[in-house]
């Protein structure tokens, strides 16, 4: 996840500190896509569904990106999901990391796409392409979206079927609510743009308890297949819409959602939708 890049000097540290922290995990989905764990500092804090600026050291100076945290908010290490891109920055150091490595973390947290934003609704629907998911994995693994709305819809987009990272968790989570009506029930859909021909063998579609599309998200909410798939109706009155992906997936689903009458939340205004680019 891509928002800003920068050095740091002396002020920057001053006015924003930092704590070196340690890698204490890696695993590799993909040669391109990538988890990684780090100790936390004691005094950090934040909300499922929010991000951190990370850096690492270049001969320039130091290079930050900013990654939403994928580990639940009470959890002792921190997670973070991000994509390897060739030549880049931050990604030629990241993936070279090893555990016990150091990375950099500033003690602020940033970001206002946390549930706790809606005042009301009984589903909330989760849009994500490619590491957008990674807040939405956070969001999930925190008790309270559980309790909060009645249906939990989480949509992902990706490219290939071997991109859909996280499916072992997701479907634990989707079989332990089954039979409590106390909690939310998880549905899950999947938008797999270029992967018709591997489906058919594919061990990760194999054992996917959702339904597998093969349009882009928008295409497939355009045309009432989502819904379908998901079995909930995407409305004014009983939907909140939260989306993380590429430029491009929020704004068409942002303009489409305010063809249904929604409404962005604002600080003053309550509203059905939040959005966060993820580039």
């Amino acid at each position: 996840m891509i928002f800003m890049m920068g050095t740091l000097n002396e002020q920057a540290f001053q006015e924003n500190p930092v704590s070196v922290q340690q890698i204490v995990e890696l695993k590799n989905w993909t040669p391109s896509l990538l988890s990684f764990r780090c100790t936390r500092a004691p005094d950090f804090r934040f909300s499922a569904g929010q991000y951190a600026r990370i850096g690492l050291p270049t001969k320039t100076g130091m290079v930050w990106r900013a990654y939403s945290m994928v580990s639940a908010p009470l959890e002792d290490d921190l997670e973070f999901f991000g994509v390897l891109i060739p030549g880049g920055f931050f990604s030629e150091k990241l993936k070279h990391l090893r555990i016990g490595d150091p990375i950099w973390m500033e003690r602020e947290n940033y970001g206002f796409m946390t549930p706790d934003r809606f005042i009301d609704g009984e589903d909330l629907w989760m849009l994500a392409t490619g590491t957008g998911l990674g807040p939405f994995i956070s969001i999930l693994r925190d008790d309270a979206v559980w309790q909060q709305f009645k249906r939990l819809i989480l949509v992902h987009g990706v490219r290939h079927d071997e991109e859909l990272a996280y499916q072992s968790e997701l479907i634990g989570m989707q079989a332990a609510v089954l039979t409590n009506s106390t909690l939310a029930q998880l549905h899950l859909v999947h938008c797999v743009t270029r992967g018709e021909q591997e489906a058919e063998n594919s061990t990760v579609t194999q054992l996917l308890m959702a339904p597998r599309l093969t349009n882009r998200i928008t295409t497939a909410l355009m045309s009432g297949q989502l819904e379908q798939a998901a079995q909930t109706l995407l409305e004014v009155k009983t939907s909140r819409v939260m989306m993380c992906g590429n430029p491009q997936m929020v704004e068409e689903t942002r303009k489409l959602l305010h063809q249904r009458g929604m409404k962005p939340c604002r600080r003053l205004n309550a509203g059905e939708f939040l959005s966060e680019n993820y580039w």
